[in-house]
């Protein structure tokens, strides 16, 4: 691995760890702020909208800069951001610094993806994305199990203290590890970058990121009462769950990235196909604790080994003019999770139990599948090849 992906990594971990860490300790920090623990939730939802809406902005208006400053500056904005979410004197503060710090989130992930695959050959390209993908991955795991500790043994704020520490290092760490003349500006104008959107393979790529979204939020947003209603699980033992659900999105990252660089489209079809008979599954074992937690697992892993290929195409597609259409990666995420959650509540309170939720993944899979296998069909037959880059 080369090093410089290293320090890629590392900041995107202090992202991914800042972004769920609010969810750990959301009634410790309602309590400190005054407002009820729903009111407390529109600092996540803030946070998701600031990556949606002002990454892509910020990405187009920053496009000159080289990409090593321009990292560099998102750091220091995300170490700044969290002293003073530790200092926030009330609850409208926070959210805005919340939102500025999303703002800087979905900008760093849309910059660090073009700058982690123009490190490595071509053929690592998938791979160079799935380690900057295995950060967030290794949040959920390491970072917020540990932030939401330090939260309950101190207080709220002082896990924002260790938010401000873990930027510190992920700042030096893109400072001496990070090439200086990394991504040199691209050239491409305003409307090169809108026009390279137009490509099938993108508009395809977003959709089935979308529906990648529906299969795996709708039924995540809901994993602790689904758990403990419908398998039957002790609440004691969701966070163990959870904690199998990341390690196989952690190991899911690397398989995705691995079988996208030998073959990017077909294995992306087939990762859909076996992410449906899961889903299908989970609706099946769901009344079985030991059959769901290996499904959990299972599905997790999935859930990540798709969404590496689905950027890596996106990434390639792009090549001649590659920052709006990154960035709009991890805004397409995010408002694939809003979404998501919005459609569960619709159908929990439209009378479904918890158990017909993984059946929303089935049929967006189906989608996803059949936008698949009609996008590399269309590819094949018009010969197309991607872009070449523009020199630096």
């Amino acid at each position: 691995m080369p090093v410089p992906l290293i320090a890629l990594f590392v900041a995107a971990f202090a992202f991914g760890t800042t972004e769920f860490v609010i969810a750990g300790v959301l009634p410790q920090v309602a309590e400190g702020l005054g407002v009820s623990i729903p009111d407390a939730g529109y600092l996540v939802s803030g946070y998701a909208l600031g990556i949606a809406i002002g990454g892509p902005f910020v990405t187009l208006a920053t496009a000159r800069l080289r990409r090593k400053t321009l990292l560099l500056g998102l750091l220091v904005a995300f170490t700044l951001g969290q002293i003073a979410c530790a200092l926030a004197p009330d609850f409208t503060s926070m959210l805005l610094l919340r939102i500025v710090i999303a703002v800087a989130h979905g900008t760093y992930f849309g910059v660090a993806m073009v700058v982690a695959v123009g490190l490595v050959p071509e053929e690592r390209r998938s791979m160079a994305v799935a380690v900057v993908l295995a950060g967030l991955t290794i949040s959920n795991v390491v970072g917020v199990p540990l932030g939401t500790a330090i939260g309950n043994m101190f207080d709220w704020r002082a896990t924002f203290w260790a938010m401000f520490v873990l930027g510190i290092l992920a700042v030096v760490a893109v400072a001496t590890l990070l090439p200086a003349r990394t991504g040199a500006a691209r050239p491409a104008g305003f409307f090169d970058e809108v026009r390279a959107l137009g490509r099938q393979q993108i508009w395809t790529s977003l959709i089935i990121m979308l529906m990648l979204m529906m299969a795996q939020f709708v039924p995540l947003t809901y994993i602790a009462p689904y758990l403990t209603e419908v398998t039957g699980l002790d609440e004691g033992a969701v966070p163990w769950v959870l904690l199998a659900n990341g390690v196989g999105a952690t190991i899911g990252v690397f398989v995705g990235g691995r079988l996208s660089d030998w073959h990017l489209m077909p294995s992306l079809i087939t990762l859909l196909v076996l992410q449906a008979v899961v889903l299908v599954t989970m609706y099946l074992v769901s009344p079985y604790a030991l059959p769901m937690i290996v499904v959990v697992m299972l599905w997790g892993a999935l859930n990540f080994a798709i969404g590496t290929p689905v950027q890596a195409r996106i990434l390639e597609w792009t090549r001649d003019a590659p920052n709006l259409a990154a960035s709009l990666i991890p805004s397409g995420f995010n408002l694939g999770i809003a979404i998501a959650a919005s459609i569960g509540a619709i159908m929990l309170n439209g009378g479904l139990g918890y158990r017909a939720l993984p059946l929303v993944g089935v049929a967006s899979m189906a989608v996803a599948l059949l936008v698949a296998i009609a996008s590399y069909m269309h590819e094949r037959r018009s010969g197309q090849r991607p872009p070449v880059a523009k020199p630096a």
